[in-house]
């Protein structure tokens, strides 16, 4: 048996290979991240054994530099190990001279193989994967937008710092509209008051006018705005909410397009009430097989919601925080569940309402809200059974 011990990185990777007794039958060496780099790899490979069941692979999970090494090993037939950085960091820590280099790490990692001393990093069906991607971008595009928006509201605040009294909502329709046509404040103070109320009664549907258009004359003559960064920030604030529609226009897109990918599975956790289908396929893409966790607690700990334990000696901590060691876009999947429960769900509202009666803080009322969600997530994913809302007593 042939242990082959490969260093993933963007460009290049580097390879070794010992045998049973951790002797080396190739010293390391360097092949590139491409088709021509993967044939020289299994050149060298041939060259010992052509029979594919003699060499078992190892890698570390390191970006996603390795996927496509990692697709290309597994057409081929090969027996791949994907391992976790975190192993591999402590078996280099045993090493006396603990240096780090390529051709050591590839050296380490096939040790590790070769102990069978290892806990594999689990690879999900490209199905899954997809739905994973699907639900980050997601996520990347709604940070971007609260980006944009609070960039919006940082220029608003420097020429115009009134107009965020004006409407509920700023990043409404009306207001956006508003927004986009007559940014400045001297540009609205400037207009033709009737012009301006039938433009106010078109963008929100009637439900302004003439009086919502005087308002925002009387503010816009006698702003406390800075004159000096009108120009630019105007142009500012005009760029950002183009930016903003388009960010919108593609989370909707983008979520018709996770509604139809998450519909292939067969589960039932967007029957849970106060989490729509996007949060249920962002559970599903990021827990991935349930049997990987024999219990709540150990999900738990995956998402990083569990407490962190601070003991010394005979000390015990007794104020206990999340420990946020896990995976963060699972955790912030359970945030939004829970923010979202309290809302249209009352079974976890009655969960909120107690703690908070109880004096506890805001935070602390939401993780353990997120806890109960945990929990219920577990139990479906196990039995795949339609939730039903079941009331503390």
């Amino acid at each position: 048996m042939f242990f082959v011990g490969i260093d993933i990185a963007k460009n290049s990777h580097e390879a070794t290979v010992i045998d049973c007794n951790g002797e080396f039958i190739v010293k390391p060496f360097k092949f590139q991240n491409s088709i021509q780099g993967f044939k020289k790899l299994l050149s060298a490979l041939t060259l010992l054994s052509e029979n594919i069941s003699d060499f078992e692979f190892g890698m570390e999970a390191t970006g996603h530099y390795w996927l496509n090494l990692y697709t290309k090993l597994i057409e081929s037939g090969y027996n791949v190990h994907v391992i976790n950085p975190v192993q591999s960091d402590a078996l280099r820590g045993l090493y006396i001279r603990q240096t780090k280099n390529d051709a050591k790490d590839a050296f380490i990692i096939a040790e590790l193989i070769r102990f069978g001393r290892y806990s594999e990093t689990t690879l999900s069906d490209s199905e899954l994967l997809s739905l994973r991607e699907l639900t980050r971008q997601r996520y990347y595009l709604v940070d971007c937008i609260s980006d944009a928006k609070r960039k919006v509201i940082t220029c608003i605040d420097k020429v115009f710092p009134e107009y965020q009294c004006v409407f509920s909502d700023i990043f409404g329709t009306t207001s956006i509209e508003l927004l986009s046509t007559y940014t400045s404040p001297d540009v609205i103070a400037e207009l033709d008051t009737e012009l301006f109320s039938q433009f106010l009664k078109s963008v929100s549907r009637g439900r302004f006018g003439k009086e919502k258009a005087e308002e925002l004359q009387n503010l816009a003559k006698n702003t406390f705005g800075s004159f000096l960064f009108v120009d630019s920030a105007s142009l500012a604030i005009r760029q950002f909410i183009q930016q903003i529609k388009l960010l919108e226009s593609q989370v909707k897109e983008l979520e018709e397009f996770i509604k139809e990918k998450f519909s292939h599975f067969d589960n039932q956790l967007d029957t849970i009430v106060g989490i729509g289908t996007t949060l249920a396929a962002s559970f599903f893409a990021e827990i991935g097989d349930i049997n990987r966790f024999d219990s709540p607690d150990k999900l738990a700990a995956f998402a990083g919601i569990d407490p962190s334990v601070k003991q010394s000696g005979e000390f015990n901590g007794t104020k206990c925080h999340m420990s946020k060691r896990g995976s963060p876009y699972l955790r912030r999947t359970f945030w939004l569940a829970a923010i979202a429960g309290i809302r249209y769900n009352p079974a976890f509202r009655a969960i909120y309402d107690k703690k908070r009666e109880q004096g506890k803080a805001h935070g602390v009322a939401i993780s353990v809200v997120m806890r109960k969600i945990c929990n219920i997530i577990f139990v479906i994913l196990k039995t795949n059974k339609p939730y039903e809302i079941i009331l503390p007593n």
